[in-house]
């Protein structure tokens, strides 16, 4: 496994009021293939996403606290709540809006995941996935929840290992990962190392390849895993496009 760099996300507005943690793209990092986009979102009840258009992607949001509501042009209108996640393929496009439907603030994850060129025209769709259905592990110190991956109810059209560890103070947790995936492991809260590099609430660590990840708490933390197979294709991000 080859550690590339630490990453710090940059605090900024999105949508109408919305306040994010932008890990990429932002200037200097614009996406790490196949991921073109992470934010960790914060949405008052007065803000959100109301009505945009998107193609060329698939987009996963993942709710930490409150709810989020999703509507598109295909007739979808679901509400996620806290643990829940959903999935909308733009393909060859969609139109949605993603609004809190909670007094409280929403909380949580939105991540891009590039379609290989071969499916950009892949007819639009939208899946939810409730808290319940979320396959979730009980480890010593600690708890893992699969997002995606081979036994996840949320699938993507690209092989993706997405996790939500929650480890406790003095635990370490070990994955092993495809030698062809890459990815990063990003910090929610807590003190945390990775394969002893130390990592900050709101920094990420990258890997070029798959192997051995050892991530050990120094106090109470939360941190994402997100790995997959790169498609080794240029990404051209145009706002909310992907072509």
């Amino acid at each position: 496994m080859s550690k590339v760099f630490v990453h710090n996300s940059t605090d900024t507005e999105e949508g109408a009021g919305a306040k994010v943690r932008r890990l990429f793209p932002v200037a200097g990092m614009m996406n790490f293939d196949p991921f073109v986009l992470w934010d960790e979102f914060t949405v008052p009840q007065s803000a959100g996403f109301p009505d945009h258009p998107h193609r060329g992607f698939e987009g996963v949001t993942y709710v930490f606290e409150g709810t989020m509501q999703h509507k598109d042009n295909l007739g979808n209108d679901s509400t996620v709540a806290a643990g829940g996640l959903q999935r909308f393929t733009a393909g060859k496009g969609i139109v949605h809006s993603e609004m809190p439907s909670s007094d409280v603030a929403t909380r949580g994850i939105q991540l891009w995941v590039n379609l290989p060129r071969r499916l950009k025209q892949h007819p639009a769709e939208y899946q939810q996935v409730s808290a319940d259905e979320v396959r979730e592990t009980q480890i010593e110190q600690g708890s893992v929840r699969e997002l995606t991956g081979t036994d996840a109810a949320l699938k993507l059209l690209t092989p993706t290992r997405y996790l939500d560890l929650s480890l406790n103070a003095n635990a370490t947790y070990t994955e092993t990962l495809p030698a062809e995936f890459r990815g990063f492991v990003y910090l929610v809260s807590g003190q945390a190392s990775v394969n002893h590099t130390a990592v900050n609430v709101g920094q990420a660590i990258f890997f070029e390849s798959g192997g051995k990840i050892e991530i050990s708490a120094s106090s109470d933390s939360r941190c994402m895993l997100c790995f997959g197979k790169p498609h080794n294709e240029p990404i051209y991000q145009h706002g909310p496009y992907v072509d």
